[in-house]
């Protein structure tokens, strides 16, 4: 069977087709899945055959929402909690793929300490479509997504699971775009959380070196920032397919002479000045890959490099010879469960 040049792209990218695009879950797809795991996924979804979405008060809708449980899960006890924000052009289905396994076998062999896990739908329509950009799990002109997260998938939480009250027990996690989510929303509500995990993230949307140029490699003597939004900009390639900048930020942002200012207000590597992080507020790990075809690493440098310079410690994982992608998100990951099992192993139940 011969397969089209933009799928190819998106396998590439790890952004793997959902169920949903395809056509729908089988019934008895998540039964099937619950019966290989040591834990258990609950269904808060309208993907098997019930309704069972959460409602949002600030999207004026109901959305899919899984919350993993752990192996041994005691309804009598309280949990760690983690939320797992999902990748630029997936939702909440692509957790049941490679992500929840990773979750579970970690737990079940002692790598990781229980915790329970929640993986919300970001994207702008409530559901999976190809060609459509995701929120960024920000508040923007696509929807209130920061609060739909923060206000209404939390308050569920709270109100349906035992979870630990310590923030030292709340975790921000994601990948690629859920990556820049976590910290976006971590560095607003450290009150809230105080550890924060992204894979592959965008932490630096303004990122150009010296010259201007957005796919060169980080130089902490040549670098600056983007003042100006070219929106037919090639940002990455995938199979000879162009991904260009209003695909990314057009939803978001716009692409008038306002974008720039919004891009700023929500860019992780600004915002650690804008909401004045201090040494000691906010736990903070990144895993990226040198060969990002996205050039996501030198929004990671760029990142660190001001983060040093503010005294913030960073856990890093790198791979230098990693894509970004799914294979090498599961190389990365024994890194990010030794991060955290030292974190959330005191607030184990």
């Amino acid at each position: 069977m011969k397969i089209a040049p933009w799928v190819g792209a998106i396998v590439a990218l790890g952004l793997t087709v959902s169920n949903a695009a395809a056509g729908g879950l089988h019934p008895f797809q998540l039964q099937r899945l619950n019966g290989r795991l040591h834990g258990q996924v609950v269904d808060h979804t309208n993907n098997h055959c019930r309704d069972r979405r959460v409602w949002s008060d600030a999207l004026g809708q109901s959305r899919d929402l899984y919350v993993y449980l752990p192996p041994g899960y005691d309804p009598a006890k309280r949990y760690p909690v983690a939320f797992w924000l999902h990748a630029f052009r997936q939702d909440e289905q692509d957790f049941l793929q490679k992500i929840v396994t990773a979750f579970d076998d970690a737990m079940a062999c002692g790598q990781l300490p229980p915790f329970i896990v929640a993986c919300p739908d970001g994207t702008i329509k409530g559901e999976s479509i190809f060609f459509q950009t995701g929120s960024f799990f920000v508040n923007s002109k696509a929807g209130c997504f920061e609060d739909y997260i923060i206000r209404d998938v939390w308050s569920f939480l709270l109100a349906h699971y035992p979870i630990r009250p310590e923030r030292e027990a709340h975790v921000l996690m994601g990948g690629s775009m859920g990556g820049f989510g976590a910290y976006n929303l971590a560095i607003k509500h450290r009150d809230t959380f105080k550890l924060v995990v992204g894979m592959f993230p965008p932490l630096n949307l303004r990122w150009v070196d010296c010259h201007e140029r957005y796919r060169s490699n980080f130089d902490p003597c040549c670098w600056g920032w983007r003042d100006q939004l070219r929106p037919h900009e090639v940002i990455a390639r995938f199979s000879g397919i162009p991904i260009r900048m209003w695909q990314v930020v057009k939803p978001i942002y716009g692409v008038g002479p306002d974008a720039i200012p919004k891009m700023s207000a929500e860019n992780p590597i600004e915002m650690l000045a804008t909401y004045d992080v201090k040494p000691g507020e906010l736990d903070m790990y990144i895993a990226y890959a040198g060969k990002d075809e996205f050039n996501i690493d030198a929004q990671v440098e760029s990142f660190l490099e001001v983060a040093h310079q503010r005294g913030l410690k960073v856990g890093v994982g790198y791979d230098p010879h990693g894509r970004h992608n799914i294979r090498t998100g599961l190389k990365l990951f024994p890194g990010i469960a030794e991060w955290l099992c030292e974190r959330l192993k005191p607030y184990a139940p």
